[in-house]
């Protein structure tokens, strides 16, 4: 085990800026962005990227960094402290209103209010001076700030009318700059969950109309705004709550601008590997993790990186693992995979074998219209992280991109996905999935093949280029598992130890006491009929029987099945009866 006591704790999870400064947490410093969002300034700043790449940490920096009563030793040593004058004239010297909407994902239009009350009520709570010592506000501006404070308490209560909640953030920005006598900066991160949520839950066109009014009041007519930034997943179009603002400027995964700052760069990945003795797994980091391409910069998985560092320096024999799939709804991938005609099912195998497609991608959309069209759907895995850039875009016609699948770990999703996706196909022909099954336990050969046949045919195989043999075996493993599952009367497990090694699938029917081994090859060079004579002679010379036997299996049937793209072969042998 490496020795990383004496080392920083890594920020598995932490997105406050303040707590890992303070804490000896590991970073990796992003706080250039600082200097380049007041050189290239803009009154309000839209980031779109995919989620766990850093934004929230990067909009709790911001705050640590303009809020007044901020502690200038949290950027000592970091890149931004070297900019003196720039500290000097900013640090510190801002009101700063941070309002995050990831929370605000009510099951319906009410419940989602009421949480968006209490986030604003929220953040309107810390700035209790406004009531206690300001000696610039009236009375009556004291009184629009308890109204304000009321937000957090109701709940939504319908006594808090809609003028006070959409005026809210306008508000508390007024009552700020006249307390500081300083124009306000606003942050808002995720500004675009509430719309997604509200679109699952049938209430978006209320909350459209909602975020709208909020947005309108806080970011278009509100002479206290010094400049805000805004972060989220999608570019929502300016028809849906954006109406009006000419003053956003969007900052997409396409531009340049500011694309190292939300993901690691290769060269953070290389030093965070050293810094904790294990520079042996940067291969492996970058084929799981890297990929991601935002503006020039190729960029890994803040999220991904920081979880497996954490897990493999006390653990030498960890493999890279999905972490970001946890994070998140892979619904995105089943809506393309139902829409898919023949032609979207071929792009799918060539991005599954490591190519690249082009598409035309749509840098503005409402989420009610993700899924009107499959083209749609290609935008929102791209602007999600489930595809990106393949090359840097033609700046000549630059809603055309050439898309791949950007790492091992995403293409792992796919793959889970498709063999769901597929087994779902299967199964809605129950009778048609029945005599499959049985055909393993009558010995009947051909109907297994066929009946597989035609559904690897109707649905998405995988290709014979980039995908290492072993992964093509478990795809087309993990689909036929999910078939012969759906016998409920049947013990079915995978990678059973058993006589010298592990079989791929073992089956057990015990009122017909039948023992079922079945091995899976993919068939590369080979021919399908040498693969499952292969399959045959491995399940016979490693005793995969075994197992069957001592369970008291009477009748023990043995497959070889070979697979290649949409072909398979199946091969059967008897064992002789006990």
């Amino acid at each position: 085990m490496t020795e990383c006591a004496d080392k920083k704790k890594l920020p598995v999870g932490i997105e406050s800026f303040t707590k890992i400064r303070k804490e000896n947490f590991y970073y990796i410093d992003k706080t250039f962005i600082l200097r380049d969002l007041l050189k290239n300034w803009a009154e309000v700043n839209l980031f779109t990227r995919p989620r766990r790449f850093g934004k929230s940490l990067n909009m709790s920096m911001l705050q640590a960094f303009f809020e007044i009563g901020t502690d200038p030793a949290l950027f000592d040593g970091l890149s931004i402290s070297r900019e003196s004058r720039l500290c000097r004239e900013y640090m510190g010297k801002f009101p700063v209103i941070s309002v995050s909407l990831k929370s605000v994902s009510g099951i319906d239009y009410s419940a989602a209010r009421s949480l968006l009350c209490s986030v604003i009520g929220n953040e309107a709570a810390r700035f209790e001076s406004l009531l206690l010592g300001s000696s610039v506000l009236t009375e009556t501006d004291k009184e629009r700030y308890r109204m304000l404070l009321r937000l957090a308490i109701s709940m939504g209560d319908s006594l808090i009318s809609d003028a006070v909640l959409t005026g809210s953030l306008k508000t508390l920005c007024t009552l700020l700059h006249k307390h500081y006598g300083q124009k306000v900066i606003l942050l808002i991160d995720e500004y675009d969950v509430p719309l997604a949520k509200a679109d699952e839950s049938d209430y978006y066109d209320q909350m459209v109309f909602l975020i709208r009014s909020l947005f309108d009041q806080a970011l278009k007519t509100n002479d206290s705004l010094y400049f805000a930034v805004l972060t989220g997943c999608l570019r929502i179009s300016n028809e849906s709550i954006f109406t009006g603002l000419n003053n956003v400027k969007v900052l997409s995964i396409t531009d340049v601008q500011f694309d190292e700052y939300f993901g690691f760069t290769d060269k953070e990945v290389r030093e965070m590997l050293a810094y904790y003795e294990i520079p042996e797994t940067y291969e492996d980091v970058k084929k799981w993790y890297d990929g991601y391409r935002f503006g020039n910069v190729e960029v890994y998985c803040p999220w991904d990186v920081i979880s497996y560092c954490d897990k493999r320096k006390d653990d030498p024999l960890l493999f890279p693992e999905s972490y970001w799939s946890n994070t998140s709804s892979n619904s995105i991938i089943r809506r393309l995979l139902e829409k898919a005609t023949a032609v979207t099912r071929s792009e799918i195998e060539r991005l599954i074998a490591g190519e690249s497609v082009i598409k035309e991608v749509r840098s503005e959309l409402t989420y009610k219209e993700i899924y009107d069209s499959v083209d749609n759907v290609w935008s929102v895995l791209f602007t999600t992280g489930y595809l990106t850039l393949d090359s840097i875009p033609d700046r000549r016609n630059a809603s055309v991109l050439r898309l791949r699948i950007p790492n091992e770990e995403i293409r792992g999703i796919y793959l889970s996905q498709i063999q769901e996706w597929m087994q779902e196909v299967a199964r809605r022909d129950g009778s048609c999935l029945e005599r499959f099954c049985n055909a393993f336990k009558e010995q009947d050969a051909v109907t297994v093949e066929q009946i597989l046949c035609s559904y690897l045919e109707k649905t998405i195989s995988i290709r014979d280029t980039a995908a290492r043999s072993d992964l093509k075996e478990n795809f087309y493993h993990g689909f036929l598992l999910g078939l012969l599952r759906s016998m409920e009367d049947w013990l079915v497990l995978s990678n059973r130890e058993t006589g010298e090694g592990y079989s791929d699938i073992i089956i057990e029917i015990f009122p017909e006491k039948i023992g079922i081994v079945i091995e899976l090859k993919y068939a590369g060079e080979n021919s399908l009929e040498h693969e499952c004579r292969a399959a045959l002679d491995q399940i016979n010379a490693k005793d995969y029987t075994a197992a069957l036997r001592c369970d008291g299996m009477q009748t023990i049937l043995k497959y070889g099945i070979a697979f290649r793209y949409k072909q398979c072969r199946v091969m059967t042998e008897q064992h002789p009866k006990i």
